[in-house]
């Protein structure tokens, strides 16, 4: 990935299955974050490869962000389409089915796991996915939030130097 020009923004894309719990949360955890870091040229999004458009995220998922500040109660979900796909600069899921449905949308190589882009080059091969916590209790879901949280921070580490060139 190249350096950003000030013109053009950065486009992230988050994707998990229904678009209710984890792209949500994920996309929230990272607008906070951007904003924070004062990255005004990224916008962050999330879709689901087998979302219904307009779904409300979950109530465990609204659960987990409120506890951390973010509020996810107007969310709501959008499925991934190749123009989606095709106006996205990364695209990080939340398994390899997700992945592999990115791929078959046109991504190529800007699509990854984001427990493989958070771990780096080396890590890219042994990722592994993000348990989907849907139906599960709240604890599931602020466990979810946490692993997010996480890695968010790690991708954000990793995007940096083409922020802020």
């Amino acid at each position: 990935m190249d350096p950003l020009t000030e013109a053009e923004p950065f486009r992230l894309l988050f994707v998990c299955t229904g678009n209710t719990c984890r792209s949500p949360m994920a996309e929230a955890i990272a607008r906070r974050r951007i904003e924070q870091l004062g990255w005004a040229q990224v916008q962050v999004s999330s879709a689901g490869v087998g979302a219904w458009d307009g779904s409300p995220a979950s109530g465990g998922a609204v659960r987990a962000a409120e506890r951390s500040g973010l509020d996810l109660s107007t969310h709501t979900s959008t499925y991934l389409t190749p123009e989606l796909v095709d106006s996205s600069d990364l695209i990080l899921t939340m398994s390899a089915r997700h992945v592999m449905r990115a791929l078959e949308l046109g991504a190529g190589e800007r699509v990854a796991m984001l427990t493989g882009f958070a771990a780096g080059e080396q890590g890219a091969d042994r990722a592994t996915g993000i348990p989907d916590p849907i139906g599960g209790p709240d604890e599931e879901y602020a466990a979810t939030f946490d692993v997010l949280d996480d890695l968010i921070e790690q991708v954000l580490l990793r995007l940096e130097p083409m922020m802020n060139p």
